[in-house]
């Protein structure tokens, strides 16, 4: 599975690069500060999942998931909120799964492992 990661945050990054990059048959593909660095990498690496910040600088989420929506297949996309209260009150396309920036590792790797296994379902 190649697996793109877009934070704002190099600790928080280089984290979910150390506790994703351990997951068997895992390939980090990319890594993006800001929102134009994440939509370039999306279209140069095909990445079957994306987990990325909600606040992403640079682009904002219509225009993320707008082109996400050009990709054949579109990745499953997991976004990092810092606040529940800030997530919209229906997924919108694109959107697999909410989790909050402080979620402990393991709720992380669920949330991860039952999108790949989904994915994995649907080819």
């Amino acid at each position: 599975m190649n697996l793109l990661l877009a934070t704002w945050d190099s600790n928080l990054r280089l984290s979910l690069e150390l506790l994703l990059g351990e997951e068997p048959g895992v390939s980090i593909v990319g890594t993006a500060s800001e929102g134009q660095g994440l939509m370039a990498l999306m279209h140069s690496t095909s990445p079957d999942m994306v987990i990325a910040d909600w606040e992403l600088p640079g682009r904002s989420i219509s225009e993320i998931l707008a082109n996400v929506q050009e990709l054949v297949p579109p990745p499953a996309f997991i976004f990092l909120i810092q606040n529940m209260a800030d997530r919209p009150e229906t997924f919108p396309a694109g959107v697999d799964a909410f989790l909050l920036t402080g979620d402990p590792p393991d709720k992380l790797l669920a949330a991860f492992r039952r999108l790949r296994e989904k994915s994995a379902n649907l080819n």
